[in-house]
């Protein structure tokens, strides 16, 4: 016969190797050491009882035996009650001379002591176990030898004492020593078996925990909207994309959830309906319509999960995605290859920019009537501003990181805040929903200021748009909070959605269709080029909800302030 090495496979492995060595479970070790202390307990119940039960019915009972009873009942009701169990070495310690040293002592003393023809032979198999399934396999065959040691000789002490021929009495022990050795052996190899698969259930169930870890931990952070349907159409997981895509005017639903509980979802179960139905992938646009809420369309596309063992048990995996940002994201590509023209595009406009400026210079020239100068000058103003204008948006689609500049002068900024909104408010006719209050004094700031204009009038626009008609509708304010220059634009629109919070200062994307997507980004840049922050939150004024655009300054000396003749020039 091959010999197999290795202590998992040998039959007698390395003199150390037990089956509840370093990594195995701690559990299953205890319980079965509870189950042979609750063995041991009954096992002593029943002599006692057995000796009581003979002295009852008036046979010799020696006093030795009654004795012993009782010791060994207290003996292993205190090993239960109060012994706990730790793995064994390969040498009989404290631990295990307190079981099985006990347990075979008491029995053989059992043997010695009994008076009828009773055999307490059987006993010994208790022992045995007890060190083959909970100990190696040396302090298995150890405890073996020693039973077979002592059944011998209590069969030598017997002829001793009795004429009788020994012969059968010596044959019975080395039987039974055999049995015990045999026991021993096939017990400990089972029990290996047992650790060892118990080890590999164990580790099997660590990796599959690890592996739905990972799993979820990558369906979680996914963009898309994962949803897990049943045939029953109830939604047993999602993740966190799909319940925003989902998201009713309650609130986000955790699964699991019936999906055409809602009226807007309706679609998507009539979608998984038709993929179990036809046992193919599904793919489709819909629209989810809240009440109180704009509508979101989605593109959803199925893929069945079905049992591979033949069961009816299948699953429909549901895919959801924004075509709000699908449409950003195809823009984007648009307008990042429209980019690559920009060069070009640029020497064309600004050729016709400078015939005009100069054309416009040269009528200025003869020109006497101060109405006409006027046009003139309106001209040149705006020539130059929408020369600036395509200059920056060229920086911006060559994606040039762009150094901030040094400002040697700075602005009032309550000052500078209050011209603006008077021009955008007589330009848009907004006076009566527009409110301005300012706060900061005489407090400096470092910013350009066109480019503020361009921030501040960006921002106005952007509340207009969404901004009720009512009075005050839309409010500026400028303050100082923990020595923090602040201007805020409030306006009483309905809130952000999530999705369009997480893009809002991207190029490119914009919640309408005709939107260039480029107002907010182009805001976000030139505060970054200047050192101020700009950000967006949910704020109240006068118990009316809002969104709000809160932009953050860096503070200015007083002598690097700018004239007001030179903002006159700009604006």
């Amino acid at each position: 016969m091959p010999r197999i090495t290795g202590s998992g496979n040998s039959w007698f492995g390395p003199p150390d190797a037990g089956a509840w060595s370093a990594g195995a479970s701690g559990e299953s070790f205890a319980r079965l050491w509870r189950a042979f202390m609750t063995a041991r307990v009954t096992i002593a119940s029943v002599l006692l009882a057995l000796q009581a039960f003979i002295y009852a019915l008036g046979q010799p009972v020696h006093e030795g035996m009654i004795l012993l009873c009782v010791v060994y009942f207290a003996a292993t009701l205190v090993v239960w009650t109060w012994a706990r169990p730790k793995r064994p070495g390969s040498t009989f310690d404290t631990q295990w001379l307190y079981t099985v040293g006990i347990d075979v002592l008491a029995f053989s003393a059992l043997n010695f002591l009994q008076l009828g023809s009773l055999n307490y032979t059987a006993l010994f198999a208790l022992p045995v176990l007890l060190a083959s399934i909970l100990g190696p396999i040396l302090l298995a065959l150890g405890t073996a030898a020693s039973v077979t040691l002592l059944l011998l000789t209590d069969a030598w002490w017997l002829s001793l004492q009795t004429q009788a021929d020994a012969t059968a009495r010596f044959l019975q022990a080395a039987l039974s020593g055999s049995g015990f050795f045999a026991v021993a052996l096939l017990a400990n190899q089972l029990a290996l078996r047992l650790s060892r698969e118990e080890h590999r259930a164990y580790s099997s169930q660590s990796a599959a925990r690890m592996q739905a870890q990972v799993n979820e931990l990558v369906i979680d952070t996914l963009v898309d909207g994962v949803l897990v349907i049943d045939t029953h159409g109830i939604v047993r997981a999602a993740n966190p994309a799909s319940r925003r895509l989902l998201a009713a005017q309650g609130g986000e639903r955790v699964a699991p959830f019936v999906l055409a509980s809602e009226p807007a979802w309706r679609s998507l179960a009539e979608l998984a309906h038709l993929t179990f139905e036809r046992q193919q992938p599904q793919q489709a646009d819909v629209g989810l319509e809240h009440a109180l809420r704009h509508a979101r369309r989605l593109q959803a596309h199925t893929r069945l999960a079905a049992s591979r063992d033949g069961s009816d048990e299948s699953l429909c995996v549901m895919f959801l995605e924004d075509l709000r940002e699908m449409e950003a994201r195809v823009r984007t590509e648009k307008m990042a290859a429209m980019g690559r023209m920009s060069a070009a595009v640029a020497h064309e406009i600004r050729n016709p920019l400078a015939a005009i400026t100069q054309a416009n210079a040269l009528l200025e020239e003869d020109l006497q009537d101060p109405g006409h100068r006027q046009l003139t000058g309106m001209v040149a103003q705006n020539a130059q501003r929408l020369a600036r204008i395509v200059e920056e948006i060229l920086n911006l689609s060559r994606v040039q990181e762009q150094a901030p500049q040094v400002q040697t002068r700075a602005l009032r900024l309550d000052d500078v805040t209050q011209r603006i909104c008077a021009d955008w408010a007589q330009q848009n006719a907004a006076g009566a929903r527009l409110s301005v209050q300012t706060g900061t004094g005489q407090t400096a700031v470092l910013f350009e200021a066109d480019h503020l204009r361009r921030l501040m009038i960006n921002l106005l626009d952007n509340a207009l748009r969404y901004a009720s008609s009512a009075a005050a509708a839309i409010q500026v304010s400028t303050d100082v909070a923990a020595n923090q220059v602040r201007l805020l634009v409030w306006s009483d629109g309905q809130p952000l959605e999530k999705t369009v919070q997480s893009h809002l200062f991207e190029p490119f994307f914009s919640s309408e269709s005709r939107s260039s997507g480029l107002g907010l980004y182009i805001c976000r840049e030139l505060c970054e080029r200047h050192g101020a922050l700009v950000g967006y939150r949910r704020a109240a004024r006068r118990n009316v909800e809002g969104n709000e655009f809160f932009v953050t300054f860096r503070p200015a000396s007083a002598e690097m302030v700018l004239p007001h003749s030179d903002i006159d020039t700009m604006f």
